[in-house]
C-alpha cells in the first residue's frame, strides 16, 4: 500500500532540476518528462521513481516470462527497462556485435517512493515503510540550501569517435539495398555507434544540458547502479489505457531553421516528400500488423498518418496507431507480441533485423530498446530508446547510437547526413561543439 500527499510548488522547473539532483542519492532511479507536450495521450508532467524495494535484473532466456511473473505478483508500480537484444528471446535470433556498455537485458523495479508532477502539483505516493519520509523529503526539496539549482561543474572534454566511417558506411547501406533490390527486405533502420572511452562524465548535467537542447515528450534519466541512459527520446513505443493500446511510430526527419518562413518550407517538404511518407507507412504497416497479434478483431486503427511535429531540434513526421485488447489480456505478453518497436527494425521485420544484426558493428542494448512503466491496474507506457546517451561509469565508456531508415530510393549520402542531424544533440553535450575525430 502506498501513503499519497500532494503539495503545491511555485517553481516547478526548479523544483524539477533539485528533484533529480535529490535522487542521484539512489542506486536505482527512472524520471520520465514531457517536457509541457501535453498531447492526447499525456498522463502527467512528470515522474520520478527512485530505491527499489524489489527489482528484477536478467540477462537469462525467458526474461520475458519472468517479467510477466515479476509484474503480475508486485500488484504496484513498477519502473524499468527492456533491451533491443531481448529480440532474441522473441525470435530465433542471436546477438554476438560488439558491446561495450554491458548493460543488462532487463531491469524492472519497485519503486519505495514515486513523485509525480501535474502542472504545480507535486505528489508523493510513498510505499507505507517510507511514509513518513515524506513531508522531510519534501522539506528537503524546497527550503534551505536545497533550493539552489544544479550546478554542472563538468569541464573535461570528451571526444567521440565512429565505430565505422563514413566510406564504411556507404558500403554498408549499399549491401542493404541490394538486399532490397532483390526482394529480401523493403525496409531497414541501419544504426551506427559513436562513442567514448576512458572518460568520467557527470550523469546528470549531460541529462540536463541533452534535454534542455530537445525538449522532446519522452525524456528520461535512468540509473542502475553503474550504468545511466540519458535520452532526450521524442518517440512513444507503446501505452495501454484501460482496453487501449496506442503506438506512434516516428519516421521523417528534417532539420529545423531560425526563420519561420523557412522553417515552415522544411515542415512542408517533409510533409509532401513520397521518400519520407512512404518509410512512415511501411512502419505504419509493420505496427498495424504487430498490434493485430493481441488485438481484437477489426479493432486497429489508424487515427494520424505522417503528421509532421515539430521540436527544437528537428520536424518528425508522426503516425498514431490504435487497436482495443481483451480486459484479459496479459500487459506483458502484449508488449513482447510488438517487440522490438518497427520504427527500429525495417521490414518484414524478422528479415531486416537478421540483416541488420549482420551489418552493423555493435550490440544496441539498451539503444532501441524502451524504458517505461507499468501501472498497479497493469496499463503502460514506454518509449523509444532514441536520442540517447549511454555511460558505464564503471568501464569508463559512453556511447551514442543513431540510425535511418534505408528503403529502395535511400542515397547513402543522404542517410549519413540524417545521421549526423540526429546525432547533433547528443554530439553537443558531449564534445561541447569540438567536433567527430575520426
Amino acid at each position: 500500500m502506498r501513503k499519497k500527499l500532494s503539495f503545491t510548488v511555485a517553481d516547478i522547473k526548479g523544483f524539477k532540476n533539485y528533484l533529480l539532483q535529490w535522487a542521484q542519492q539512489f542506486n536505482e532511479v527512472v524520471w520520465r518528462d514531457s517536457n509541457g507536450h501535453n498531447e492526447k495521450y499525456t498522463s502527467f508532467d512528470a515522474v520520478l521513481a527512485v530505491d527499489a524495494l524489489t527489482s528484477i535484473v536478467t540477462d537469462a532466456a525467458n526474461a520475458f516470462e519472468d517479467l510477466k511473473t515479476y509484474q503480475s505478483n508486485s500488484g504496484d508500480w513498477i519502473f524499468g527497462y527492456l533491451s533491443y537484444d531481448l529480440k532474441n528471446e522473441v525470435e530465433r535470433l542471436t546477438s554476438s556485435n560488439y558491446d561495450g556498455l554491458d548493460f543488462p537485458e532487463l531491469f524492472f523495479f519497485q519503486p519505495k517512493k514515486i513523485i509525480f508532477i501535474e502542472g504545480n502539483t507535486v505528489s508523493f505516493h510513498y510505499l507505507n515503510m517510507v511514509d513518513d519520509e515524506i513531508e522531510a523529503d519534501f522539506k528537503e526539496l524546497t527550503e534551505g540550501e536545497c533550493t539552489a539549482s544544479y550546478k554542472d561543474t563538468q569541464e573535461s572534454v570528451v571526444h567521440i569517435k565512429l565505430r565505422i566511417f563514413k566510406d564504411q558506411y556507404y558500403a554498408r547501406v549499399t549491401q542493404i539495398l541490394e538486399h532490397i533490390h532483390r526482394g529480401d527486405i523493403y525496409e531497414a533502420n541501419f544504426c551506427q555507434e559513436f562513442y567514448a572511452d576512458n572518460i568520467q562524465i557527470d550523469p546528470l548535467a549531460i541529462y540536463l544540458r541533452l534535454n534542455a537542447i530537445s525538449r522532446p515528450p519522452f525524456a528520461t534519466f535512468l540509473k542502475l547502479n553503474d550504468n545511466y541512459l540519458m535520452s532526450a527520446s521524442p518517440e512513444r513505443y507503446l501505452k495501454k489505457e484501460g482496453t487501449k493500446i496506442i503506438s506512434q511510430p516516428i519516421k521523417g526527419t528534417a532539420k529545423r531553421a531560425m526563420d519561420p518562413k523557412e522553417d515552415l518550407v522544411l515542415a512542408t517538404t517533409l510533409a509532401r516528400d513520397p521518400k519520407e511518407r512512404a518509410e512512415n507507412i511501411m512502419i505504419v504497416d509493420l505496427v498495424r500488423n504487430d498490434l493485430s497479434k493481441s488485438a481484437l478483431k477489426g479493432s486497429v486503427r489508424v487515427e494520424e498518418l505522417c503528421k509532421v511535429y515539430s521540436f527544437d531540434q528537428v520536424h518528425q513526421m508522426i503516425s498514431t496507431v490504435t487497436a482495443e485488447v481483451a480486459e484479459t489480456a496479459n500487459p506483458v505478453d502484449i508488449i513482447k507480441e510488438t517487440f522490438p518497436m518497427g520504427s527500429m527494425t525495417g521490414a518484414p521485420k524478422v528479415s531486416a533485423m537478421k540483416i541488420i544484426e549482420a551489418l552493423e558493428a555493435t550490440k544496441r542494448g539498451l539503444y532501441s530498446g524502451t524504458v517505461g512503466y507499468f501501472t498497479p491496474k497493469g496499463d503502460f507506457d514506454f518509449n523509444v530508446v532514441i536520442r540517447s546517451i549511454l555511460y558505464n561509469k564503471t568501464k569508463a565508456y559512453a556511447s551514442f547510437s543513431v540510425g535511418s531508415a534505408i528503403t529502395a530510393k535511400a542515397s547513402p549520402e543522404k542517410e549519413y547526413e540524417e545521421c549526423l542531424l540526429k546525432a547533433k544533440a547528443m554530439r553537443q553535450v558531449l564534445e561541447n561543439e569540438n567536433g567527430i575525430r575520426n
